[in-house]
């Protein structure tokens, strides 16, 4: 029988793990990386509170990126939000895992063009590396819908960075 590590372990523990790909999560929801910095503060504290009502019906990566989601969305719920400046600078892009490297910043000035919906679905899927299945689960989704906006992303995407990238 697994045993469950205590509420303060395990909140160690997950910041060691989550902390950095939830701060990409965020930034790439929000724009600002001061913003993103506190939703994932938010994250891990509302994650804190729950854990002993966590039933494990989903992977930690799920429940803690639907919890980053849904304080992102709430960030962008302020009216204060709509007031700030969103134009984002590369050198505020939080570090990337290790061995990710693009050549420049095109692809991510692209994704974070995306409108709201796509761009939590593609945060999701490629950057935190969850299923289709599990992505819709984080977006309170359905798999079909969160397939429909991987595909939507995709077009979008192919379109927007047209001549850009080649094949050799």
């Amino acid at each position: 029988m697994e045993t469950k590590l205590n509420r303060d372990e395990w909140l160690e523990a997950a910041m060691l793990r989550w902390e950095v790909p939830l701060l990409r999560t965020c930034f790439l929801l929000l724009r600002d990386r001061s913003l993103a910095e506190d939703a994932v503060q938010q994250t891990f504290l509302k994650a804190w509170r729950g854990y002993d009502s966590f039933r494990g019906d989903s992977s930690e990566k799920t429940w803690l990126s639907r919890i980053a989601v849904h304080t992102c969305r709430d960030i962008q719920r302020e009216k204060w939000f709509r007031r700030i400046d969103l134009s984002v600078g590369m050198e505020e892009l939080p570090e990337p895992a290790e061995g990710f490297r693009e050549p420049d910043d095109t692809v991510t000035r692209a994704i974070l063009a995306l409108p709201d919906q796509i761009r939590r679905a593609v945060a999701l899927h490629y950057y935190q590396g969850l299923t289709v299945q599990e992505t819709a689960q984080a977006l309170g989704i359905s798999r079909r819908t969160a397939h429909y906006r991987l595909e939507k992303a995709y077009r979008l995407l192919k379109e927007g960075l047209e001549g850009w990238y080649h094949d050799a």
